[in-house]
């Protein structure tokens, strides 16, 4: 096991580079099942996760080809045979479940261990099964598998999400691509991983319109081709080093960046008085003299989002006067609370709501990351805290970032990986 050791160092400075979408790559490469042919994708983000899902791509029979230095991926289904996801590759990763739907398309049939992950929340899998069912799937659980099987093709239909899910919209366009007739989703999510998704089965020969609205029309095809992507930078690796200038007081270029997608965090550091400047794939972040307190609600795309409630949290631990974060997407995601009071920040949960009453400076403290956003807040805390800090729980935090502790050592911070 590997801990962070961060001592309060000097505001950062400098560049930084950000690595493609997380939350892109994982669907993008279970997609690629659906393809008769290889498919290479760019600027494949080296981290844990990924792994995960190549393994799992793996498992069922597709040939893999990853270059760490260059960042490309090469993916090769046409060997596929199995159609059983095991346990011990799902449980680790909640992102597993998004090959039931180009499994489901591909091979009639898909046998998916339940998913495991970060413990921030329930986030069942319901909105998933309900819109294979509505593709004419037949759905059945038992000694901890979901079973989904088709006789036949799968056929399109009207499917209405109860809530916009990012993951059961991305099935389902998956699972519909090549179902006979048309598909329309209501409420789908719009994040922008859901159009990186929509670019890259296009290029497949997939027909889909509508991407980033809330109404979804997908026109099934009979064949998929292999396709070149180049994935999306992720916003919210961005976000956090955005936090990451403020909170130490630094002047930080942030670069391969979609500024439109940085939206709801730079309007938020804008009102707690941090300076925020974009250019056509660059935002600039400069700390003002003083950091003010804001209210933050998580909302579904555009909103403010989740995945940066953690961050900002810790950003307003510093603030002056009183903040408030509310939290409406997951009922766990303020686990990182308990440890950010350890390093002295005055917070009070109340129900979904998070009141932060800020101090003048936080103290280092030993602590540990409960899931990824949490460790990218310790670390984002320990920033900006007086002292040495501590993480262990780490592995979470690779999950969803790459090579972080390099990164902010660029640009200044005192921060080293120490294996155990």
């Amino acid at each position: 096991m590997s801990k962070f050791i961060i001592t309060e160092g000097t505001p950062l400075c400098g560049k930084v580079r950000i690595s493609g979408a997380k939350n892109s790559v994982l669907p993008i490469i279970a997609a690629s099942l659906l393809a008769d042919g290889q498919s290479v994708i760019e600027e494949i983000p080296y981290l844990n996760d990924v792994k995960i899902m190549c393994d799992l791509l793996k498992s069922f029979g597709a040939e893999i080809d990853i270059s760490c230095e260059q960042n490309i991926l090469k993916v090769n289904p046409v060997n596929i045979t199995n159609t059983i996801a095991p346990y011990e590759l799902v449980n680790k990763m909640r992102a597993s479940f998004l090959i039931a739907g180009p499994v489901l398309a591909k091979m009639g049939m898909a046998r998916i261990s339940l998913p495991g992950g970060c413990a921030i929340g329930s986030r069942p899998v319901d909105l998933h099964l309900k819109g294979f069912a509505a593709l004419g799937a037949e759905i059945s659980q038992e000694h901890g598998y979901i079973e989904i099987k088709t006789n036949g093709n799968l056929k399109g239909n009207k499917v209405y999400l109860d809530f916009p899910s990012v993951g059961a919209t991305e099935n389902i366009i998956m699972a519909a691509v090549m179902a006979k007739g048309q598909t329309v989703i209501e409420n789908a999510a719009i994040e922008p991983e859901i159009t990186d998704l929509v670019t890259y089965l296009t290029a497949m020969g997939a027909d889909i319109k509508g991407a980033g609205t809330d109404t979804i029309r997908v026109t099934g095809v009979d064949r998929l081709k292999g396709a070149s992507h180049t994935v999306i930078p992720d916003r919210i690796e961005a976000g956090t080093f955005m936090v990451a200038a403020a909170i130490s007081g630094g002047d930080v270029i942030i670069e391969n960046v979609v500024p439109d997608h940085l939206k709801p965090v730079s309007a938020k550091l804008r009102e707690a008085g941090i300076e925020v400047s974009e250019e056509l794939s660059s935002v600039r972040v400069t700390a003002g003299e003083s950091l003010k307190a804001i209210d933050i609600k998580t909302h579904p795309y555009p909103g403010f989002p989740t995945d940066m409630q953690a961050q900002m949290t810790s950003l307003m631990s510093r603030a002056e006067g009183t903040s408030m974060v509310i939290e409406t997407i997951f009922e766990n995601r303020f686990m990182h609370i308990s440890e950010l009071k350890r390093m002295g920040a005055n917070i009070k949960i109340e129900g979904r709501s998070a009141v932060i009453e800020g101090i003048t400076s936080l103290t280092g403290a030993q602590v540990k990351a409960t899931d990824l956003r949490a460790g990218a807040a310790l670390i984002l805390a320990a920033l900006g805290a007086k002292g040495i800090t501590e993480i262990t729980g780490i592995e979470h935090i690779d999950r969803g970032y790459v090579r972080i502790d390099e990164k902010l050592k660029a640009l200044g911070a005192t921060i080293s990986r120490v294996e155990e």
